[in-house]
């Protein structure tokens, strides 16, 4: 509440807060990466978090951890290329844990080819993984929260690549990292009269699986950084921190990137 004092002006204190208690998260693409240290983040921060994506004994793994510490997690198997496999699991954290309302749309996967010369399986999974999957996931936690008059949070995970393409492959990547973005920028508008924010991150070179492939292909291309190093995940932590508590109210439909300086503008 604002503050006064005897012939001063009201003051109201910082609105800032990262405690999540009474929330449900959903995060996926949980097992590994990112996806890992978002739900970690959450879960330490007080949010009930299910954690999603297709290698369930590393979800498994990642739960009991949180619990020791104190946490409440559920391991939910998920293919973000099956939509049934996303209704199931949305049903299974609500079952368990109550009604997702903050998510995190984290799943991806790279081609690392050519556009010319992906085959149709690897087009599809890509599309699929990095897009259909999210957009059909998104709608599904949204319809929940709008049936019972719920607010909710939603951020998506798209690339600093959907920004800046130099063409020596993963074109599709680019493609569908951008599509994430506009979907974020759509949707936003479309639920904002349900109080349903939807921002993104884009990140440059962070450390994960992916990540790993990348530098066991190319060689050590951080030194062509300016800070001459590869992201770590916790540096994303506020970021994320920020989209999901009431800090950021009135910020929706917007794209922050968090590249450490890596790419060209």
């Amino acid at each position: 509440m604002p503050k006064s004092t005897p012939g001063s002006l009201m003051i109201t204190p910082p609105s800032f807060s990262i405690d999540l208690s009474g929330h449900v998260a959903l995060v996926t693409g949980a097992s590994s990466g990112l996806g890992q240290r978002f739900a970690e983040t959450l879960a330490l921060s007080g949010a009930a978090v299910a954690v999603g994506g297709r290698r369930i004994e590393r979800l498994e793994e990642l739960a009991t951890r949180l619990r020791e510490a104190g946490a409440t997690c559920e391991p939910v198997q998920m293919d973000m290329t099956e939509p049934e496999s996303i209704l199931t699991a949305v049903d299974h954290a609500a079952e368990v844990l109550g009604t997702v309302d903050i998510l995190v749309n984290n799943a991806g996967v790279p081609d690392a080819a050519r556009a010319h010369k992906m085959p149709l399986d690897l087009i599809d999974r890509v599309f699929d993984t990095n897009l259909r999957g999210p957009y059909i996931l998104s709608c599904e936690v949204a319809r929940r929260l709008i049936d019972a008059k719920q607010p909710g949070r939603m951020v998506n995970i798209s690339s600093m690549g959907a920004l800046n393409y130099d063409g020596n492959g993963a074109a599709l990547y680019s493609i569908t990292k951008a599509g994430i973005i506009r979907m974020t920028e759509a949707l936003a508008v479309e639920w904002s009269r349900y109080h349903i924010n939807v921002n993104a991150i884009a990140p440059g070179a962070f450390s994960s699986e992916m990540m790993d492939g990348m530098l066991a292909r190319l060689g050590d291309f951080t030194q062509a950084f300016p800070r001459k190093r590869m992201g770590q995940p916790h540096q994303l932590d506020s970021t994320l921190l920020y989209l999901v508590s009431p800090a950021s109210e009135v910020v929706t439909g917007t794209v922050i990137t968090a590249d450490d300086g890596q790419m060209p503008r």
